[in-house]
């Protein structure tokens, strides 16, 4: 029996997946149509740096979504029933691949991504992955009906309401009415993933934590291969009580599990809303959370895990997609590094600090180690050597921004290193 006839009896859709990795002999990703991890081949090693994001956030990260959009990828699949060749996105760690849609009763369901690297599929290759689609997207679809139904009626309207936009809040409360279920009237999302595709034993742990929990508050707790979903109800006449309920839930979790076991979790939280439309929003909120997190390596204790507060964390991505793209640096940051280098200064750190802290120089100075002195010296030297103006606010946003992507993203600091090597840009 040969490997596509294996496919076609084979109704496990990991089993599948491994089957189009083992007769490609490439790595293997499939998707849901929202770019979420549905199923991926066994070796994360062979993965690149975007794969290994899918497959650790459990989605496509957004800026590599947005690019394929842009660039009329995501278009094209819609229509397109052949295999689609995508280019590299060399800064990203995007490596050339092929991509087809997953499509079950004419409706996309998913994708299949294959990373090519620099050994191209032959035509036979392609038409094979042509040929099985259909039976990759009834497995999509399968996967997500199956998970329904195990969960029961209430927890598949919960799962709808996450992962599909609806039209009309009446349409839900009937459909809650008829499956017995108390709808939230206030309410926010919180989800809990793993860092680590190996650790899902974690997420074990952490449902016997929620449920000690849950069982004193009104929150409706999903949980998938990856990740636990909490819908924090809050008090409908009180604002930010999902929220607040939420924060208290996560310092429980801290305060059980011990900080080694907790800060192994990526953690986000969506904004509270009342109409049941948006509890996608604030699903998909928190899973931006996760994925900046996972963006920043590593992830600092200090980053935000509440939508309403990632602030530039953001758009770190897109600046990070933007800037290397265009082999753009900061001349001034560029001018302090140099200068670090050759004369063992701290002046780049200095100016982090510096911002961080508003200007306000004795907290800086306190948080540096320094007298008052030695600051006001630094700081007169990054004024002779920059065209930073402390009086400009957009310059200091900018600047604060590029720091962070430096001091949180080893590959951007390695571009600057490289860079004031040479002596400039």
């Amino acid at each position: 029996m040969d490997i596509t006839d294996m496919i076609y009896r084979t109704d496990d859709i990991h089993r599948v997946t491994e089957l189009i990795s083992s007769k490609l002999n490439k790595p293997v990703i499939v998707e849901n149509k929202n770019f979420e991890l549905v199923s991926y081949s066994a070796s994360m090693d062979e993965f690149d740096q975007t794969q290994q994001k899918t497959i650790l956030s459990k989605k496509c990260p957004i800026f590599i979504i947005d690019r394929l959009k842009k660039e009329g990828i995501v278009q094209r699949l819609e229509k397109q029933p052949t295999p689609i060749r995508v280019q590299p996105i060399e800064e990203l760690g995007f490596y050339q691949r092929i991509v087809i849609a997953a499509k079950h009763l004419g409706q996309t369901m998913g994708y299949i991504w294959v990373q090519e690297s620099e050994t191209l599929l032959k035509d036979e290759e392609l038409d094979f992955l042509q040929e099985i689609n259909a039976h990759l997207g009834k497995l999509v679809y399968d996967t997500y009906a199956k998970v329904n139904a195990k969960e029961g009626r209430r927890e598949e309207l919960l799962w709808n309401l996450l992962q599909h936009e609806y039209g009309s809040e009446n349409q839900l409360r009937n459909e809650a009415t008829l499956a017995k279920l108390q709808l939230p009237e206030c309410f926010s999302v919180l989800v809990f993933a793993i860092s680590d595709p190996g650790e899902n034993y974690r997420l074990d742990y952490l449902e016997k934590v929620v449920e000690s929990f849950y069982l004193r508050r009104k929150i409706y707790l999903l949980k998938s291969d990856y990740q636990i979903v909490l819908i924090v109800q809050g008090e409908a006449n009180k604002e930010f009580s999902s929220r607040n309920l939420a924060r208290e839930f996560i310092h429980e979790v801290r305060d059980i599990a011990g900080s080694k076991v907790f800060y192994r979790f990526l953690i986000g939280l969506g904004k509270e809303y009342t109409s049941l439309i948006q509890m996608r929003k604030s699903f998909l909120e928190a899973l931006e959370v996760i994925e900046t997190a996972n963006f920043i390596t590593p992830r600092p204790e200090t980053m935000p895990r509440e939508f309403s507060k990632l602030g530039v964390y953001r758009y770190l991505a897109a600046l990070y997609e933007k800037n290397s793209s265009e082999d753009y640096f900061s001349e001034d940051l560029l001018r302090l590094m140099k200068k670090d280098r050759e004369s063992q200064t701290d002046l780049l750190k200095t100016l982090e600090v510096y911002l961080a802290n508003n200007g306000k120089g004795k907290q800086t100075a306190n948080d540096l180690y320094i007298h008052p002195n030695t600051l006001n010296y630094r700081i007169k030297q990054i004024l002779e050597l920059t065209n930073i103006d402390f009086n400009d606010f957009n310059m200091k946003s900018y600047l604060y921004t590029e720091l962070l992507l430096l001091n949180n993203v080893p590959a951007y600091y390695q571009r600057y290193k490289e860079a004031a090597e040479r002596g400039g840009s």
